[in-house]
């Protein structure tokens, strides 16, 4: 007889006040890293907050809950909250969406490290795609670098990629070719000897059922150098 499948149960979502939330010592990010918490605050003014904060209820030694809750995952967005507080453009009882953990099972460290761990960082080319269509919304390079906090340098670049032709694109996103190489035709410069041998060897013709990929090394063969007038 086959085994049941056990039924997952997700945990409630609720809002808390502010001032019943204390970052927890178990969170593990500890470094600097991303944009800094005075940026992260400026965008959650901006856009609100887009993500809850995970929180477990803070028990006192008797096991009763004290009605505070520790926030082990999303310390950043607490401490751009704790400073939009201190700043007092957002009252210290003002609700944040939290999703509530009372899991015994599972530790708040590891609440903390699966965040981080299982955050992945978005592919240029859906930057490229997102920057794209802020451009063909009226929006300036200015504008969309100081939207995500990047350089206008990077706008740039990733605009640049619209030049490119598609068969590339989708070289480049099945890992065919390192963004360097892109960039090398959306400025109409030539790639180097050890470039174009490390495209063939990633782009082999022993695959004949991938055409974006062999479409990819035709055009890398047949770049030519810019000549000079």
């Amino acid at each position: 007889m086959a085994k049941a499948v056990q039924k997952i149960k997700l945990s409630p979502s609720r809002d808390i006040p502010f001032n019943k939330l204390v970052l927890a010592q178990s969170n593990v990010r500890r470094t600097k890293a991303g944009i800094s918490i005075e940026d992260l605050a400026e965008d959650i003014a901006r856009r609100s907050l887009l993500q809850s904060l995970n929180v477990r209820p803070i028990s006192d030694a008797e096991g009763q809950e004290t009605g505070m809750f520790e926030v082990p995952a999303g310390g950043r967005r607490y401490r751009a909250l704790e400073l939009l507080v201190k700043q007092k453009r957002l009252a210290k009882t003002a609700p944040v969406p939290c999703i509530v953990s009372d899991s015994t099972e599972i530790t708040a460290e590891e609440d903390s490290l699966a965040e981080n761990v299982h955050r992945v960082a978005l592919h240029p080319l859906d930057q490229f795609r997102a920057f794209q269509a802020l451009r063909e919304q009226g929006r300036s390079e200015e504008d969309i670098a100081a939207i995500f906090f990047v350089s206008v340098n990077v706008v740039k670049q990733r605009l640049r990629l619209a030049t490119v032709s598609q068969a590339l694109l989708d070289v480049y996103a099945n890992d065919g070719m390192s963004l360097e190489q892109l960039m090398a035709f959306s400025v109409g410069t030539s790639l180097g000897e050890h470039q174009q041998v490390g495209l063939r060897r990633a782009v082999p013709d022993q695959a004949p059922s991938d055409r974006a990929r062999r479409a990819g090394l035709r055009q890398a063969r047949a770049i030519r150098r810019p000549r000079c007038l």
